[in-house]
């Protein structure tokens, strides 16, 4: 499988750019990955990129996304923070690789398990970690269910994925208030925002569609 080029980036269109990381992670599940040959992705790419998605992720070990999407070199942006939200840095990231760049998806993936999102649960607090998670926090809160206390915590993996789930959705709605250029380009068609899940346990992403 040859890199993108730029010939190859037009001809994607955001649910082509879906379709495709849903292909990708098809084959990440049954141990199939695209014949690439890397090196030559290397030389293919050495004059510029064409990417056609770029993902937010968290920083997780486990959760690569060019791994888990079977991807290759230059073709998607690959943003990763702990807990998976956005600030003005990502958010201008973002709006570099969509308006300037021409990725036509973008997709904000949250994941089961999640360590950030059980040290919010946690109320924990280390250094600059603290203001880190206090970024989360909002979704906990959205999160009414179990009212119990004792219920609302990381020994709950129920509620750390419902949160995981939320703090997904709340990223989505971040992004599209506080960025105009990527609300635009979402209104017009020219670019789509989806929410996933990725589930450690079987390597499987879920979209919310």
């Amino acid at each position: 499988m040859k890199a993108h080029t730029k010939e190859t980036q037009a001809t994607m269109t955001p649910q082509k750019s879906l379709q495709y990381l849903k292909e990708g992670n098809e084959r990440f599940q049954n141990n199939l990955k695209a014949n690439r040959n890397l090196l030559e992705q290397v030389n293919d790419t050495r004059d510029g990129q064409f990417p056609f998605a770029t993902i937010l992720s968290c920083i997780d070990s486990r959760v690569s996304a060019e791994l888990v999407f079977d991807q290759g070199l230059g073709d998607i942006f690959s943003v990763r923070i702990a807990g998976n939200f956005v600030n003005q840095d990502i958010l201008g990231s973002m709006e570099f690789a969509c308006k300037l760049a021409g990725t036509k998806l973008i997709v904000v993936l949250g994941h089961t398990s999640c360590g950030a999102i059980k040290g919010a649960c946690d109320n924990a607090e280390l250094g600059n970690l603290t203001s880190m998670l206090n970024k989360i926090k909002p979704a906990v809160e959205a999160v009414t269910e179990p009212k119990d206390p004792s219920l609302r915590n990381s020994s709950n993996l129920d509620f750390v994925d419902t949160v995981a789930e939320k703090n997904v959705k709340l990223t989505i709605n971040k992004i599209l208030k506080e960025s105009s250029v990527l609300a635009e380009m979402h209104t017009s068609g020219e670019i789509m925002i989806v929410g996933a899940m990725y589930n450690i346990k079987d390597g499987s992403v879920s979209f919310f569609e």
